[in-house]
């Protein structure tokens, strides 16, 4: 292929950390004006390739040519420079700075005489950004104060603003309701019309197989295959990114519920959800469904007592229990796995083991004194349990894959061997083949007696695991579903009841 047909092409390369060889002679070819979807499994090398490409890492081997010529780039602002740009699966924000002041950051107008912002230049520059991509933000609204999905759609903004060549996107739609996904397939077929390459990084294959015009594998770091989506199926994508067949990725299993364990009675916390009521029993899966606002995310915290709730009851055995505060939930025998895991998942600075333990100390400690020993045999034994892939228990957990950083927030909820799980978008950023372990974890926790309530936007995780569905609609239970009524079609019915 000559370059005046390839606007990207990587020839060998390589890239290893202490102990591990995350990319190995890796070398693929991008078409001007195509979406080129890169998928594998967590830890495959997907985000360290395309860090590569981005100037975050600079001692690599190989070479990167970019229409025809060889990319040196030294860091970012090189790579943007050059024409690259990219939406990064963890969320590249400023939260206390406004949403105008994240898109515009290091490039602000200056107005001409005074040499200082010109505020009022930057707001319009941002409103005329956001109008582009059909989002209705403030542009002096602070980050922090956005939703994910809002979030999101700012980085995505903030990435095609560059004007550039080429647009990396990593998991993009993670964190997006439908109707978004529908405007980002908008947004991507404006850059296309444009001559931009998109690299489409997701671990969601129907949207990988309705967006892409080519696709490459990567499996522990190689090229494992390439193909034109109109040439290959998902049965085969999967096979090359797993190494195996995967049939059968929900698990099947018999339904046995046990006692009540939790009981919610007309829960209400003002404009999130209102007169909430169901029961959680032991052995049991049960999912809150809903279009994004719904109040899944919501109802997960004031359970867990991020939140307060400001009506109702929470029963645990059948005795009302004030949850104010984490602490309260965890005596309770409650566990979370939160939405966002940068925000209110995990302590990034600190150690994969650091932040298994973070919350279950007590079991690795004598008084005040933290046993090594102890902690490590129990990390140990959560990374053997969810096959969490990193190099030592000691590496900083930013530097894992996105998958792995979910593993391990997983593995800290489980540690403190809670009776009720509070799943909130469980396997958000991960490949179909540690969904498929996750799964079978969720039953087998279920067929030991373990409740566990499940909020999740994947329709298909919904009916897949699911003995219940409770389905929400503006804060409000509109209806409960067994397992034989829980169909996407009508779970999307009474979630667009109101």
């Amino acid at each position: 292929m000559e370059h005046k047909n390839c606007v990207l092409e990587l020839r060998d390369v390589s890239k290893s950390f202490p102990g591990v060889k995350a990319l190995d002679r890796v070398s693929i070819r991008f078409r001007p004006a195509t979406v080129h979807a890169l998928i594998g499994e967590n830890g495959a090398g997907k985000s360290t390739l395309m860090k590569i490409l981005m100037g975050f890492y600079t001692d690599y081997a190989g070479e990167i040519l970019l229409l025809g010529q060889r990319l040196t780039h030294a860091g970012v602002r090189q790579a943007l420079e050059a024409g690259i740009s990219m939406i990064h699966q963890e969320l590249m924000y400023v939260p206390h700075m406004t949403v105008a002041e994240n898109l515009l950051l290091g490039r602000e107008p200056a107005s001409r005489f005074l040499k200082r912002i010109d505020r009022r230049e930057a707001r319009r520059q941002t409103q005329q950004l956001l109008n582009q991509v059909g989002l209705d933000l403030e542009p002096d609204r602070l980050m922090k104060d956005l939703n994910v999905a809002e979030r999101q759609m700012v980085e995505i903004t903030k990435a095609i603003s560059y004007h550039a060549k080429i647009v990396i996107m990593d998991e993009p739609s993670s964190s997006l309701s439908q109707h978004e996904v529908e405007r980002l397939c908008g947004i991507i077929a404006q850059l296309k019309d444009r001559g931009v390459t998109v690299i489409y990084i997701s671990h969601r294959l129907e949207e990988v197989f309705r967006i892409a015009d080519e696709v490459t594998v990567l499996r522990d770091g190689r090229v494992v295959g390439a193909a034109r989506v109109s040439e290959i199926d998902a049965d085969r994508v999967i096979a090359m990114m797993v190494g195996r067949e995967l049939a059968d990725v929900f698990p099947r299993r018999t339904r046995r519920p046990g006692p009540v364990i939790l009981s919610v009675r007309n829960l209400g916390r003002k404009g999130a959800f209102h007169d909430v009521s169901f029961d959680l029993h032991r052995g049991e899966i049960v999912s809150l469904a809903g279009l994004m606002g719904a109040g899944r995310t919501e109802i997960i915290r004031c359970l867990f007592g991020l939140d307060r709730y400001d009506q109702g009851q929470i029963l645990v055995n059948g005795k009302e229990v004030p949850i104010r505060s984490p602490a309260d939930a965890l005596r309770l025998g409650l566990g979370l796995v939160s939405e966002d895991r940068q925000t209110t998942g995990l302590v990034p600075c600190l150690s994969l083991r650091a932040n298994i333990t973070l919350s279950n100390l007590d079991l690795c400690s004598w008084g005040p004194i933290v046993s090594w020993g102890r902690e490590e045999k129990l990390v140990e034994r959560m990374v053997g349990d969810l096959r969490i892939k990193s190099p030592d228990t000691r590496e900083m957990v930013a530097n894992l894959s996105g998958g792995n950083q979910q593993k391990a927030v997983l593995a800290r909820a489980l540690l403190g061997e809670p009776n009720v799980l509070l799943l909130d978008e469980p396997t958000r950023g991960i490949d179909v083949g540690a969904k498929a372990e996750i799964y079978k974890l969720m039953g087998r926790l279920a067929h030991e007696g373990k409740a566990i309530l499940m909020a999740s936007s994947e329709l298909p995780e919904v009916v897949g695991m699911s003995d219940r569905v409770i389905v929400l609609s503006s804060g409000a239970v509109t209806r409960q579903l067994d397992r034989d009524q829980a169909s996407a079609a009508n779970i999307l019915r009474n979630a667009m009841a109101n």
